[in-house]
């Protein structure tokens, strides 16, 4: 109790404000309702509790415990960011060009934990988004921040069925188009500014 009642002494609303917008912006949960539309299209379940619990179980576990997991793996958060900007691209690939990439050859007909868990929800920018905001806000704001992120995921997943509704086919194909785009664009942004990060690594090494 005293640890816990410590750690929110340190609260403080403009920190938990600005590290919810940074995260609301990584996470883009809006961005995904195309490719959630998509993925029960084909038959394969989603399911809203499910994918926001194991989100956020992953992203707390990553922010306490991220640096000593890669270093475990001799993987920098650098390197850890390119692959997850490569698994982004192909599936803003999949959005743009009407083509299947990620095809379930499983069992289990189910897309809760790939690809919306993993790398939409709980993805490599939104790993490296809670290292960086880590170094600079309390912990207990950026803790409230993913708190309320992942309210607004469970509310936005278990609503796209209304959503599709109101949107219709037409609507829904030019927002998976923007957004594919989008994605595309998040994915070029993760590359180039971690794949800098990494030459410039690898020449002061030198």
């Amino acid at each position: 109790m005293p640890k816990i009642r410590n750690m929110f002494a340190n609260f403080n609303f403009q920190q938990m404000a600005s590290a919810f917008i940074v995260l609301f912006a990584v996470i883009d949960i809006i961005g995904s309702i195309p490719i959630i539309i998509n993925l029960k299209e084909k038959g394969k379940d989603v399911n809203a509790m499910k994918a926001t619990l194991i989100s956020f179980a992953l992203l707390i576990g990553f922010f306490y415990a991220g640096d000593m997991m890669l270093k475990l793996f001799h993987v920098d958060i650098e390197s850890f960011a390119v692959a997850g900007a490569f698994v982004i691209f192909l599936m803003s690939l999949e959005m743009i060009l009407d083509i299947e990439i990620f095809k379930n050859q499983g069992p289990i007909k189910e897309a809760t934990l790939v690809p919306l868990v993993f790398p939409l929800l709980a993805g490599a920018g939104a790993f490296t988004t809670l290292l960086s905001l880590r170094a600079e806000y309390a912990s207990a704001n950026i803790i409230t921040a993913l708190v309320l992120n992942m309210v607004w995921v469970y509310f936005v997943v278990s609503m796209t069925g209304r959503v599709e509704r109101f949107l219709g086919k037409g609507g829904i194909y030019i927002i998976r188009k923007f957004f594919g785009i989008i994605l595309l664009a998040i994915s070029v942004r993760l590359f180039t500014a971690n794949i800098t990060q990494l030459i410039e690594a690898l020449q002061n090494g030198n």
